[in-house]
């Protein structure tokens, strides 16, 4: 039986979120009715935390995967002593709010967290599956990094069937049973609901357990969300078992106690309505006439947790103190939870510093070589490939004495096929902190795939480098469906991410340089299959950095400028030399990153860009955006076809040719 006290938190969770969805008209009640139990054992009992410090490097994570239910997570916080006020409560999902519909990680300008105790943006469906899994490969990686007197934490989730539906759920899962991630305990909120109504639709003929089972976690079962003895008894078996994820599967009741409303659609998405909250409060045993109520004893109960996290915290902070110590300790500890490299990055990463070994190499191929002069730079960034490391080139050295698996703590992770969970993933080690730059790599193509992730990660601003290769259709043979066309487009169309397509090895490096030292949001680095022309002589250092530069000058006032990104700066350059031989000046620009010079000074962007001067982009993509910058442009806006690059690049009109005769038009 519970202790009434504990039934007596686990109502005001209850009561708390049925009076903010109802105050806001708005939201999803059912979640937090049926799960209050679940949320109060892991905040009031079992979790790892202090309020006081909701940034505490070795607290315990959770994730509301299930995002819809936010209030029971705000709820949890606001009562477990977070800096999350009633008033807070009452202005749920309205302007300017910290308790918008779904938990958003948002960092405020003076540095405080909008909403302190959110560890991850969560709302697309499975995604925070994802994010936790990212999270534990994190813990692990940090635990044999600095120790586990330092890094040893839990990853807690709630999951819906909405999240396990998702294939990007799925993917994680699967990553998370090969790699063996002990730290993983997630409760699931089997329902039998969903919003279009029961789950019989679409979702009985499967067994979820077995699923998962099969995947190589350790599947436990609470047959009631009520059983508040039973849950801690499954938390705490989950916690026990080091080898195997845990899935806790809670039967729970959607919407419960409500009388009419329960165990229905109706509890989903929608205010319970007045009348149907009172009948719940009293239902309860509360005075249905106070609203934003917490008795007394509430805060007590549940704040015990946190005052005994705060001497956890303490003890913990004695344990840093000890290890840093050691200089070259504390300094990688500062700079791994900083997000930065260790000092002297930029120096390996320099022109001049790298020896490309000849005068012409794909830069994905220069990618590789970079990665490999700043490898000891970075000793806490963990990423890889979604079986493609081969291809996109993106695996520090060391081969498998660097390869994460369940045996051995590594910092390449081999994702497999698995984009949808990669990117999550990714996303989850950067909310968690300490990865320095965790990134995932793939064809371009297959930024499609990923674009759930990479939008949050810009939503987020998380400090996360995509690696994308085999950039245009000049990757040939493999044809249409590998070949990208709009993608660049569609990538700098998302606010707060970063593109960069380097036209060369200097390039790449610096650009590297730049996502490293310079950027404090997420970066989408893109890097071609064919082999380039190494621009020695070009300003590299500064150009890249600032976005975009002249790569080669007039004497006098130019004619014409043309605007190359990646592999058609050099079909920039050779078009200029086409003109050059007709008597007109004209002015290459390299231009890696509109975002970068975006955010230059006028004056700058005037030297790049004169004004009053005719200006021609080229680029293997469709052409939108450009117009910002130039007046036309020699573009591909249909899809690839199949057959060698060069001959499909020069079917398609990205050839010097071209752009001559497009900047002949302009000039006349």
């Amino acid at each position: 039986m519970t202790e009434p006290i504990d039934q007596l938190c686990i109502d005001t969770i209850r009561a708390l979120s049925m009076d903010a969805v109802q105050a806001a008209n708005s939201g999803h009640p059912g979640l937090p009715l049926g799960m209050a139990p679940a949320a109060f054992v892991l905040y009031a009992d079992v979790m790892k935390h202090d309020p006081a410090d909701p940034d505490w490097p070795d607290r315990d994570r959770f994730v509301l995967s299930a995002g819809h239910g936010s209030m029971l997570l705000y709820s949890a916080l606001h009562l477990a002593g977070y800096d999350l006020s009633l008033d807070d409560l009452k202005h749920f999902r309205q302007w300017d709010s910290r308790t918008p519909g779904h938990p958003e990680r948002e960092r405020l300008a003076d540095g405080r967290w909008r909403t302190p105790g959110v560890e991850v943006t969560t709302g697309p469906l499975g995604q925070g599956f994802g994010n936790g899994v990212g999270m534990a490969i994190a813990e692990q990686h940090l635990r044999h990094t600095f120790g586990a007197e330092v890094q040893d934490h839990h990853i807690y989730a709630i999951v819906s069937d909405g999240d396990l539906m998702e294939g990007v759920a799925s993917e994680a899962a699967s990553l998370a049973g090969q790699l063996g991630l002990g730290k993983l305990v997630y409760l699931y909120d089997d329902n039998d609901i969903s919003l279009d109504g029961p789950t019989s639709l679409s979702f009985d003929s499967e067994d979820v357990s077995k699923r998962f089972d099969a995947y190589g976690w350790q599947v436990l079962e609470v047959g009631d969300a009520n059983d508040v003895h039973a849950l801690r008894a499954a938390v705490a078996e989950g916690n026990s078992e080091t080898e195997r994820p845990t899935l806790i599967h809670v039967k729970s009741i959607i919407g419960y106690p409500s009388p009419h409303k329960q165990g229905t659609s109706a509890a989903h998405g929608a205010p319970l309505g007045e009348e149907e909250v009172r009948l719940t409060k009293e239902a309860m045993g509360w005075d249905p006439d106070k609203t934003f109520f917490v008795p007394d004893g509430v805060y007590e109960r549940f704040q015990r947790r946190g005052r005994k996290g705060a001497r956890e915290r303490s003890a913990w902070q004695q344990r840093l103190d000890a290890l840093k110590q050691d200089a070259a300790k504390a300094e990688l500890w500062d700079c791994a939870w900083a997000g930065k490299p260790l000092p002297g990055v930029g120096e390996a990463l320099a022109p001049g510093a790298i020896d490309w070994g000849k005068p012409a190499l794909a830069t994905r191929v220069a990618g590789k070589q970079a990665m490999a002069a700043f490898d000891s730079f970075v000793p806490t960034m963990v990423g890889g490939a979604a079986d493609l490391s081969g291809s996109t080139n993106t695996m520090f050295p060391g081969g498998d004495e660097e390869r994460l698996t369940r045996d051995h703590v590594g910092r390449n992770v081999y994702f497999g096929v698995r984009e949808h969970g990669m990117g999550a993933a990714v996303n989850g080690m950067a909310a968690h902190g300490g990865i320095v730059r965790p990134y995932g790599s793939t064809f371009l193509q297959f930024a499609d795939y990923m674009r759930g992730a990479i939008r949050l990660s810009a939503l987020q601003e998380l400090k996360v480098a995509w690696v994308f290769t085999h950039d245009s259709v000049a990757l040939g043979e493999d044809g249409p469906t590998h070949q990208p066309v709009e993608h660049l487009a569609a990538l700098r169309a998302i606010p707060h991410l970063t593109v960069l397509r380097p036209g060369d090895a200097m390039e790449t490096a610096e650009a590297w340089r730049v996502i490293l030292e310079d950027l404090d949001g997420p970066a989408a680095l893109i890097l071609s299959r064919q082999n380039l022309p190494v621009m020695t002589d070009a300003p590299v250092r500064d150009g890249v950095a600032r976005g975009a530069y002249v790569v080669r000058a007039t004497e006098e006032v130019p004619q014409a400028v043309i605007v190359g990104t990646g592999s058609e700066v050099h079909t920039a350059l050779e078009a200029a030399d086409l003109l050059a031989a007709d008597g007109l000046r004209v002015q290459v620009v390299s231009m890696p990153s509109w975002e970068l010079f975006a955010k230059q000074d006028q004056a700058y962007r005037q030297s790049v860009l004169p004004a009053g001067v005719p200006k021609v982009s080229v680029e293997a993509g469709i052409a939108m955006g450009w117009s910002q910058w130039v007046d036309a442009s020699v573009s591909i806006e249909r899809f690839g076809a199949s057959a060698p690059g060069d001959v499909v690049l020069e079917r398609l009109g990205i050839t010097p040719a071209a752009t001559a005769a497009k900047v002949k038009e302009l000039v006349g």
